[in-house]
């Protein structure tokens, strides 16, 4: 049975004022440059971390009716 094969998880700490630094690894991936702005959001799985775009070239971010977890599911990765 071939399983795909996920990478290594990466980590940092928080610090004492709940600051943290993201991992090289996480910053390639996401393509995060300083100043960038990051979004979180709560899932059935936990926090989504994500590079967030300015809200004018979001246009789903208008819509709260197109925010469901099926919605980000399937349409998450455009």
């Amino acid at each position: 049975m071939n399983r795909p094969i996920r990478p290594p998880a990466v980590y940092s700490k928080v610090s004492v004022k709940s600051q943290t630094v993201l991992p090289r690894a996480v910053r390639e991936k996401l393509g995060i440059k300083p100043g960038d702005t990051l979004r979180y959001r709560e899932t059935e799985d936990g926090i989504l971390l994500d590079k967030a775009t300015p809200e004018g070239d979001d246009p789903f971010a208008t819509f709260s009716e197109w925010s469901s977890e099926a919605d980000e599911k399937a349409y998450g990765s455009l």
